[in-house]
């Protein structure tokens, strides 16, 4: 993309047409929901320029997600590492669900962007709190996220990938904590 390499369209739309094959199949089976992988950040900031996403990678979302709004299915879209850069052109393409990486994009910055607005399904911290901190700090950082970003009204789902190295009481602060929590707003 750095380079503009001439081939560099004709690659991109082929990997489009054959993602847009899998989409169609995908459709077929009449899901709610159709979810979107990818991982376009990094610890600090996107792996790729806001306008170089905008040039090359925006209408391909566009495109590949098009037909799951069209039926009227429930766009979901995960990236992991600092997205923010990039967030407003991913909503713009008709995403309704976006999973993110909570303290490498700021649970503040999620929550003045996105709740209330959009469904966010929250990656739970696992690179420093919940291998390293204590119970009472994991217990903290889940009620802060559900305080922050959850409501009465709901728009916010929870998940957390557990790593080898996470000790066994960390991740039963975790599971204590997001049961003891799932009920904050009923």
């Amino acid at each position: 993309m750095a380079d503009e390499h001439p081939n560099l369209p004709k690659l991109i739309h082929m990997v489009s047409d054959f993602n847009l094959e899998i989409i169609k199949k995908w459709i077929e089976i009449d899901p709610d929901v159709i979810m979107y992988p990818e991982d376009l950040g990094m610890q600090i900031g996107p792996m790729l320029s806001p306008d170089q996403f905008r040039k090359y990678i925006k209408p391909v979302y566009q495109r590949i997600m098009k037909p799951a709004r069209d039926k009227g299915m429930i766009v979901h879209m995960h990236s992991d590492g600092d997205i923010r850069d990039l967030l407003d052109d991913i909503i713009d393409g008709g995403v309704q669900v976006i999973n993110l990486q909570d303290l490498v994009n700021g649970i503040d910055w999620i929550k003045e962007k996105f709740a209330g607005k959009i469904c966010i399904d929250l990656d739970i911290d696992r690179q420093k709190i919940t291998p390293y901190g204590t119970p009472e700090e994991i217990d903290a950082l889940v009620r802060e996220e559900v305080e922050k970003l959850g409501s009465k009204e709901g728009g916010l789902i929870m998940v957390y990938g557990m790593y080898p190295g996470v000790p066994l009481e960390n991740a039963k602060a975790l599971m204590d904590a997001m049961e003891k929590y799932m009920g904050y707003y009923a």
